[in-house]
């Protein structure tokens, strides 16, 4: 008497009506349970958004190069490394598969403000397109308050697209404009104190408020804007590190 036919392998458990189901995915058993269950995420995170420790050093790195090498060689020395630098850290993230526009726009904001520099044969032209752009910033943001259309308001139901029935809200259109407010603060110190600094040519002084007041305050301007906001939308403050988006 022959023993039972053995069940083949490979074609996972049958189904109610007979067929076998499918075979668990291949690439989920290779990478463990862990990858199976764990959602991805599609969103960018602030942390995202801000590259990491890495963006951090990319925005802060051509100010210094320019402010070293402009006080121990001059202006032209300085032009010159800072092109570097910027030439640098754009192959950096192309070869770290950044987004190319990410890489584009640092380049350019580098080459441009390094023209500027060439061009008013002046240091702080350097400076000028970034102090330039506070008041532009500040300026748009502060006339969405007086229109009633605060820039906070435009961009956070915009992302969780509520449309703009939120502006019949009036106490949350106050919140809006307070978050916003924050945000033309921001740019105003930025222009005042900078603008000031390049008015007394202090290049040194110029670098340093630069970056001090770069990512610090845009930090800084981030946690008071979703204070003042989700107290008025009920939205739920999610941990720090998921905005971050760290790994707890």
């Amino acid at each position: 008497m022959s023993s039972p036919s053995p069940r083949p392998t490979g074609t996972g458990p049958t189904a109610p009506d007979g067929v076998p189901a499918a075979a668990p995915d291949a690439t989920a058993d290779a990478t463990g349970p862990d990858a199976r269950t764990a959602p991805a995420r599609t969103t960018p995170t602030i942390w995202d958004q801000m590259g990491g420790p890495a963006g951090m050093l990319d925005s802060g790195l051509p100010v210094v190069v320019f402010v070293i090498a402009n006080g121990i060689g001059g202006l032209t020395a300085g032009i010159v490394a800072a092109l570097v630098a910027g030439a640098a850290i754009f192959a950096f993230r192309l070869a770290r598969r950044k987004p190319v526009t990410q890489a584009v726009s640092g380049l350019l904001g580098v080459g441009i403000a390094a023209f500027i520099a060439y061009k008013s044969g002046s240091a702080g032209g350097y400076f000028k397109l970034g102090i330039w752009s506070y008041l532009v910033y500040g300026s748009a943001l502060l006339v969405s308050m007086i229109v009633r259309w605060p820039a906070v308001g435009l961009i956070w139901e915009g992302i969780n697209g509520r449309g703009t029935a939120w502006r019949r809200d009036r106490a949350l259109v106050r919140r809006y404009d307070y978050a916003t407010l924050v945000w033309v603060v921001v740019f105003a110190a930025r222009y005042l104190v900078q603008n000031a600094l390049l008015g007394r040519d202090e290049i040194g002084w110029l670098g340093f408020a630069r970056i001090a007041m770069g990512y610090p305050l845009w930090i800084l301007a981030i946690g008071a804007s979703v204070l003042i906001v989700m107290r008025g939308t009920g939205w739920k403050r999610p941990p720090l590190t998921t905005l971050l988006g760290k790994k707890s």
